[in-house]
């Protein structure tokens, strides 16, 4: 019956304790120079040779040619303290777990006192010394802290924290560490050719992942794998069907289909890894560990050399591949998805689906509007232009930061599309780069993917002005435009000159008149230095440019176009109605008249109205914003009796005012009634001095209504009839 792998290659001296340098040097000369302490605590995780540095120090400090760091073994005292020795009567191993109460504590105090039998020193090994209870640590206090000059003490334990302050305070502590993975690799190699079994380095590489770190678990692990191992020896498959880990081939075929967004092919490997019996948790994790190789492979190159990365040299060049193909933030979005996922799989009922659900969060960054999804999408771009070869070097730069809009072309003015064929969405025009637009722009037009990271790269749209009231909209038809006034209610410079005010009227003065609709303009775009040139105009139009020059301060306003202003006050008006029915019902009837560069001259059918509107700043001020909106014209409002209202003759006098007919009863508007109502009132007015009672009067027997009083005394006017009925 064959030994064990980790008791045959158990360490006799200090130099074969592995990865514990810290430990064994310093140790190794205060026993040479004759400075080693009465009591000692090892402490650090399992298997990494606490007790075997134990056993170690009492072999060393017993052996005839010492106390020295490396013991002869041929004495007695060696051969007996070998690893795989009798033992000697003067070394006491204990294991706290079953040695722990106050008795087991005094018993030990009795048989301290005692010479050694046959050795130098005794010593007293307690493993696990976490386990002793306070009152047997206390009773070992005195012992420890004032021991016979024969005595050592070496107390062992994973968890210090548990060891009382008063014994830790005693003693020379020593805390031992996991070992690296190729260390360990190279020892697990050094005991396979020990052993006669030959071993790829794949499979040795699994083993020291599967170990942790710790010494004895990778040595328990591979007298596993030696013994059943063939006339061929350890292979990687025979590795990965043992231990339970992932083929390397997955996780590589899992990372391209990352980089490829290849849905089909990510969701088969999860489909082989389901119906192979692997452990969806177990694979969770090992593609967390492969994306946080790349990610350190990203950002070290040398990270192999370095020991930053614990994986086989066959698989460097695979990995420094996938690094091509995938960026830092895509890699590390995709890495907190997983380790997200993993705690998901924790007890998960259905773990194929929260496995898949995975999957599909992995191939879909744009469903995260968070900064790192964005910069993930930005960098799936980059790399995957950079890797198909269909952009220049320099337009695939490292760097994950969000690019800078690219500059629209110069505004162009354009006519408002028939009513018949409403203007398409603004999201659905041909999706075509700037002559300014970064290369890994256009290239994710040509894949076929929408730009992250910053605003869309389009040709300047022309915008539509309304030329229906917003309540008249259809649901399905496009959206209207922004309101200038929401954002920005004086948009016009003091200095601004009038030509650059007038400009984009006169410019749409030819549509307008040709489609009976007002003019279209673009909101103005920040020029660049680097932008293309504007296009030299025609003839006429640099004509029209030129005679539309800044004029001096003291020149006299010019005068510009009525076209577009008047084909769209009904819309100004439906614009007013929605901010105030108020403003709306005092401006209801008027039209423009003339235009200037800073003012629009209004004409007002009715007088009172007038005056009133013009005295009520607040509704003036919501007709300008109006004006702002819809005709996209930052201008002041002057306001004059109609002309055509002012020259008509004046309607024939009558005796009384009849009495106002009920609104069914008569054709004629409430507009009408009191336009005729004002006019008889007019005809009828009489001076003060005249204005006395007679037998004759005829406002005497006159039974006038409440309405025909207050229009003929007060002047009231109705302005808006409302039907209740």
């Amino acid at each position: 019956m064959s030994l064990a792998l980790y008791r045959t290659y158990r360490p006799g001296r200090l130099a074969d304790v592995i990865g514990q340098e810290h430990v064994t040097v310093p140790l190794a000369r205060a026993i040479d120079t004759g400075r080693a302490h009465h009591a000692y605590l090892f402490t650090g995780p399992r298997g990494c040779g606490k007790t075997s540095t134990a056993r170690i120090l009492a072999r060393s400090l017993n052996c005839e040619q010492g106390p020295t760091s490396d013991p002869c073994g041929h004495c007695q005292s060696c051969q007996d303290l070998a690893p795989n020795g009798p033992g000697s009567i003067d070394v006491v191993e204990m294991d706290a777990a079953s040695h722990r109460g106050i008795d087991d504590a005094r018993e030990l105090r009795e048989k301290a006192m005692y010479a050694p039998a046959a050795s130098r020193y005794k010593v007293y090994i307690i493993d696990e010394a976490h386990q002793l209870t306070v009152d047997a640590a206390n009773a070992l206090l005195k012992l420890i802290e004032e021991p016979p000059p024969h005595l050592k003490f070496v107390f062992a334990t994973t968890e210090p924290d548990k060891i009382l302050a008063t014994i830790r305070s005693r003693t020379h502590h020593y805390p031992y560490r996991l070992v690296s993975a190729r260390r360990l690799q190279e020892h697990l190699a050094w005991v396979s050719e020990q052993e006669g079994v030959p071993a790829q380095p794949e499979a040795l590489a699994l083993v020291a992942r599967a170990a942790a770190g710790s010494v004895r678990d990778a040595l328990s692990i591979l007298g596993q794998l030696v013994a059943g191992t063939g006339p061929e020896g350890l292979t990687y498959t025979e590795a990965v069907a043992q231990l339970g880990f992932t083929d390397a081939s997955l996780l590589d075929e899992v990372i391209a289909a990352l980089a490829d967004v290849d849905g089909a092919a990510m969701f088969s490997v999860v489909d082989r890894v389901v119906e192979g019996g692997l452990d969806p948790r177990r694979f969770a994790t090992d593609l967390l560990e492969r994306l946080r190789d790349l990610i350190v492979l990203q950002e070290v190159p040398d990270a192999i050399e370095a020991g930053l990365i614990d994986a086989p040299d066959t698989q460097l060049a695979a990995m420094r591949a996938q690094t091509e193909r995938l960026g830092l933030a895509q890699l590390s979005r995709a890495a907190d998805l997983v380790s997200t996922g993993l705690s998901e799989l924790k007890g998960a009922t259905a773990p194929r689906l929260q496995l898949e659900l995975l999957c599909a969060r992995l191939l879909l960054p744009a469903i995260d509007d968070s900064q790192s999804g964005l910069l993930a999408r930005l960098d799936r771009m980059e790399h995957r232009v950079a890797y198909l070869g269909d952009a220049p070097a320099a337009a695939t730069p490292r760097s994950v930061s969000t690019p800078a809009a690219p500059v629209a072309p110069a505004p162009q003015v354009a006519p408002i599309a028939p009513a018949s064929a409403p203007a398409p969405m603004p999201h659905a025009a041909p999706f075509a780069p700037t002559p300014d637009a970064p290369a890994a722009v256009a290239a994710e037009q040509r894949l076929g993917e929408p730009v992250a990271g910053g605003p869309p790269v389009r040709p300047a749209l022309s915008r539509p002005a309304p030329s229906v009231a917003p309540a008249e909209t259809s649901a399905g038809g496009p959206p209207a435009p922004p309101r200038l006034s929401t954002v920005a209610p004086t948009t016009a410079a003091p200095e601004q000159s009038a030509s650059e005010q007038s400009a984009p009227a006169e410019s749409a003065s030819e549509p307008s008149a040709a489609t009976g609709e007002g003019p279209v303009e673009q909101e103005p775009e920040t020029p660049r230095d680097d932008a293309p040139p504007a296009p030299v105009p025609d003839a006429p139009t640099a004509q029209s440019a030129a005679a539309s020059a800044v004029p001096a301060p003291d020149a006299a306003p010019v005068a510009g176009d009525l076209g577009p202003v008047a084909s769209l006050w009904p819309a100004v008006l439906e614009a007013l109605k929605s901010s105030s029915r108020v403003a709306h019902t005092l401006a209801e009837g008027t039209s423009p008249m003339s235009r200037t560069d800073t003012t629009v001259v209004v004409a007002h059918p009715d007088k009172s109205r007038l005056d009133y509107l013009r005295n009520n700043k607040g509704h003036l001020e919501l007709l300008r914003l109006a004006v702002l909106d819809v005709c996209r014209l930052d201008v002041e409002l002057d306001f004059v009796l109609d002309p055509a209202r002012a020259a008509a003759p004046t309607p024939t006098p009558v005796a009384a005012p009849a009495p106002v007919a009920a609104p069914a009863e008569s054709g004629a508007s409430a507009r009408e009634r009191a336009a005729t109502m004002v006019a008889e009132e007019k005809a009828t007015t009489v001076a003060p001095v005249d204005d006395v009672v007679s037998v004759d009067d005829p406002d005497a027997d006159g039974d006038l209504s409440g309405l025909a009083l207050v229009q003929r005394e007060l002047g009231g006017t109705i302005m808006t009839e409302y039907d209740n009925g």
